[in-house]
C-alpha cells in the first residue's frame, strides 16, 4: 500500500489494510465491514485541492465500487489515570 493527499496505491492488499489506508487519509476511523476476502490491486488518484473530500468518495466508489457511509459506532479508549517517573536502576 502506498498513500498520499492524492493517490493511492495498492498491490496484493486486502481489505484489512484499504480500511487502514483510508483512516490515514481521511483522518477518521475506517471500519471494513466489506467482508471480501482475497487481495486486489489497484490504483487511485483524485484532485489534492479537494483533500479528502468529495473526489475521494467518488474515486473510491468508481474505481473500487466501495461506498464509505458516515456512521457511529463504540470505539476502544485508553485512559491514563497515572503515570510515575522511571526509577534511576
Amino acid at each position: 500500500m502506498g498513500t498520499s493527499d492524492r493517490e493511492m496505491k495498492g498491490t496484493t492488499a486486502n481489505m484489512k489494510m484499504v480500511a487502514y489506508a483510508l483512516a490515514g487519509v481521511l483522518h477518521r476511523p475506517v471500519i471494513d465491514e466489506t467482508g471480501l476476502e482475497g487481495t486486489y490491486d489497484f490504483n487511485m488518484e483524485w484532485t489534492p485541492d479537494e483533500g479528502a473530500g468529495p473526489a475521494l468518495f467518488t474515486v473510491i466508489q468508481d474505481r473500487l465500487g466501495l461506498k464509505l457511509e458516515s456512521k457511529k459506532a463504540p470505539a476502544p479508549v485508553f485512559v491514563i489515570e497515572k503515570i510515575d517517573k522511571p526509577s534511576e536502576n
